[in-house]
């Protein structure tokens, strides 16, 4: 998606081993349980920016922690209102495509999500709260559709949207 938008990117990385069994367990509990965790240090300033778009991955029927941490850490930039991977800034081959910041002048976001089945409402909704705006789009993609290759239509709208 970042390569066709021809967008930044980042890695929202956790300090936290969340591999093999235990580490499923403990990530399952950990989104369940609405908990944060300790990121590894951000690279991009989200204010250099006019629309990030942050992916996460379902985990229990709720965002990730690494993601739900990076938007509760970083909230305070996307609103006025006090209250994760992804940076990105939409580019076209002239340049930075012209978009008008949001009234406020932070950035706008967009979500998007893999699931296994179901979850992506709940956490858009969980996103868009603790941020304290509303998303220009969103985009739910079941893991099926990401192994299988077919979800590039439903890409190729999301990204259409946001350009």
């Amino acid at each position: 998606m970042a390569e066709k938008l021809g967008a930044d990117i980042e890695e929202i990385k956790d300090t936290v081993d969340r591999r093999g069994v235990k580490g499923y367990w403990l990530s399952g509990k950990d989104a369940t349980l609405r908990k944060l965790t300790v990121l590894e240090k951000m690279e991009k300033d989200l204010s250099n920016y006019e629309l990030v778009i942050i992916g996460t991955p379902i985990w229990s029927w709720n965002m990730s922690v690494p993601v739900r941490t990076y938007i509760t850490e970083n909230k305070d930039k996307f609103c006025h209102i006090s209250l994760y991977g992804n940076e990105e800034k939409l580019r076209s081959n002239s340049g930075d495509i012209s978009r008008e910041k949001s009234k406020d002048n932070f950035p706008e976001v967009a979500f998007f999500c893999t699931m296994g089945g179901s979850g992506d409402e709940r956490a858009f909704k969980e996103m868009s709260e603790i941020i304290g705006k509303d998303p220009v789009s969103t985009l739910a993609l079941k893991t099926i559709e990401v192994v299988k290759n077919s979800a590039e239509e439903k890409i190729e709208e999301f990204i259409k949207f946001l350009i």
